[in-house]
């Protein structure tokens, strides 16, 4: 997996460097990958603000550590879903598995996701430090879900404008 450092540069600099070729966007538009994003992005979301609920009234009141700690469970295996199904979406769409030049930022950003959601499965399962720590751990966490979350809506809204617009080439 090599970067595309020149399309990276170039995008960093507003370069006219288009999110999709037209014969990415046909493999985006046609493959199930890309249903199967849709679907999972919005479960995964929701799964989120449970989750994130559980963990603030465990916070808040030292109440519904089980619970609380299922959900984090839940969601980091939602996130490993849907970050290997994306994995194969972007090998469909764009030939590489992850750090397509289109979605560089959104894929460094997600093995930070990835990591954090990880070491706190890792301090779960080792019982390392305490039952509040680790939450404070998932709420990094949730913190860096929601950047790339965001990272993400934007490249749809980007992905959208460019349809609207074929002419106009959008940044990545």
């Amino acid at each position: 997996m090599r970067a595309d450092f020149s399309s990276i540069a170039e995008r960093q600099k507003g370069g006219a460097a288009p999110l999709y070729t037209p014969e990415q966007r046909r493999r985006r538009d046609s493959s199930r990958w890309t249903l199967i994003q849709g679907i999972l992005a919005p479960i995964q979301f929701l799964i989120f603000l449970i989750s994130l609920a559980l963990v603030l009234r465990y916070l808040v009141t030292a109440e519904g550590a089980a619970a609380a700690t299922a959900s984090i469970v839940i969601k980091t295996v939602a996130l490993y879903t849907i970050m290997i199904t994306g994995s194969i979406w972007e090998k469909v769409v764009f030939d590489r598995w992850l750090f397509a030049p289109a979605f560089y930022w959104e894929d460094v950003f997600s093995m930070l996701v990835l990591a954090l959601h990880t070491f706190y499965l890792v301090a779960l399962a080792c019982d390392l430090g305490s039952e509040r720590g680790r939450m404070l751990l998932a709420l990094a966490a949730y913190a860096s879900y929601a950047i790339n979350a965001t990272q993400f809506l934007l490249k749809l809204r980007a992905a959208r404008l460019q349809a609207a617009a074929p002419g106009l080439a959008v940044a990545g």
